[in-house]
């Protein structure tokens, strides 16, 4: 059939694709580099990724239980002194935070993550070397520069490598690697310790991540090429501020369930209290594990909302507890809240950047992480100076409740 002929249906054909053959090169004319493929979905890099996280959130996790003594023993510190150790951690992460996800759009995922993970791996070796409690702080604000860089080029890493259509799960799935490394490295670090000492523990935190860092360095990066000459986007997008807001006032309750649940239940008479975070901490896993294609499917805005409200109903559980069952189960329902609200506000900022911005976006996004946590700490420890701790957690409902409002609000065109 000619171009242009008529079916028997009456309907035109396409045009016939030329077949005349390729003319040959002139002399001295380059050869045309074969197109680049497109970027598909690579299920053995994810898993490298998430095996690389995991490892740098291990260490994080190893250190945690085992710090506070150090201080206090072989240091022989203040509690004071543990405060300000633990603390040290984010402030640098918080500010790392944007700074690496600028960094990723300019120069690549890969080498922003190696670089955070070779950080903590020398915050590890000052752990080791620290025999005061000034290279002690030293120590933990390299670590958490590193753990900054990690997370941040680590999440925007894993969007790159999901189709569209599952990005909330592969979101939802990096977060495993997150609660999984700060569930296990506890243990860990309290085996070591206890079994080796304290220079076993710091051994393990800076060859953690070493390895992640060997691991990164070989998984495929699937960047658009327009990425590597991007300009940096601004410190704060649009699309990261009110998704970020609501991120941090859910991150209140995570502050006054970490500092005052087992005071809380001690002042009633309820023992028991480490087993209420425990529930939680599970209940996380257990959700992001089970739960984590809910936000692709039933939207990030709606998802982000049901998930602010139903920490908000485990909150005012907490608060009005009398028995440690009530505890718990409380527990378990911010457990399930907590679990989907990070996936699904992180999944509503990057639909709504472009790829060359997006660890700009998703940088600014994650900071206010840690922004909820540091402000809703001492905002709990003075709720419960003045009042007590049941309005500590009645606060942090409020806190939630205001993240439902922000989240059920749509984006506005000027943010998109």
């Amino acid at each position: 059939m000619e171009d242009g002929q008529q079916t028997a249906g009456g309907v035109l054909s396409e045009p016939a694709p030329s077949r005349r053959p390729a003319e040959p090169l002139r002399r001295g004319e380059p050869r045309p580099a074969p197109p680049e493929p497109a970027p598909q979905f690579n299920a053995l890099a994810s898993a490298g990724l998430f095996i690389a996280a995991l490892l740098a959130f291990i260490s994080i996790g190893a250190s945690l239980p085992v710090l506070p003594a150090f201080v206090r023993g072989p240091l022989h510190s203040s509690d004071l002194a543990v405060g300000i150790v633990i603390g040290a951690f984010a402030a640098t992460s918080v500010f790392c935070r944007p700074i690496a996800g600028r960094q990723a759009d300019r120069r690549g995922r890969r080498v922003v993550l190696v670089a955070g993970s070779l950080a903590m791996a020398a915050g590890g070796a000052l752990y080791l070397l620290s025999d005061s409690v000034p290279t002690l702080v030293l120590a933990r604000l390299v670590v958490g520069a590193g753990e900054g860089s990690v997370y941040t080029a680590g999440a925007t890493w894993t969007v790159d490598l999901a189709p569209p259509h599952r990005r909330g799960l592969a979101l939802g799935l990096f977060g495993l690697a997150v609660w999984g490394g700060l569930s296990l490295g506890p243990v860990a670090g309290e085996l070591l310790r206890s079994g080796a000492g304290y220079s076993a523990v710091w051994v393990l935190t800076a060859v953690l991540p070493l390895i992640g860092a060997l691991i990164a360095m070989r998984l495929p990066e699937p960047r658009p090429a327009t990425v590597e000459r991007a300009k940096a986007g601004p410190w704060l997008p649009r699309a990261a501020r009110r998704p970020g807001a609501a991120l941090a006032l859910a991150n209140v309750g995570y502050a006054a369930l970490a500092g005052f649940v087992v005071l809380h239940l001690h002042a009633r008479g309820i023992g028991g209290g480490a087993s209420v975070f425990t529930a939680f901490a599970v209940a996380v896993f257990a959700s992001r594990l089970v739960l984590s294609h809910v936000p692709d499917r039933m939207g990030a805005r709606r998802t982000a909302t049901f998930a602010s409200l139903t920490e908000t109903v485990g909150l005012v559980v907490i608060a009005s507890a009398t028995s440690l069952p009530e505890a718990l189960a409380g527990a378990v329902i911010v457990g399930l809240g907590f679990a989907m609200l990070f996936p699904s506000l992180a999944l509503m900022v990057v639909g709504n950047v472009s790829d060359e911005h997006r660890g700009s976006a998703m940088g600014a996004f994650t900071a206010f992480f840690d922004v909820g946590v540091g402000l809703g700490a001492p905002l709990a420890g003075l709720t419960a100076s003045i009042a007590g701790y049941p309005p500590v957690f009645y606060l942090s409902a409020g806190a939630a409740l205001l993240a439902a409002a922000l989240s059920s609000m749509p984006l506005a065109a000027r943010e998109r």
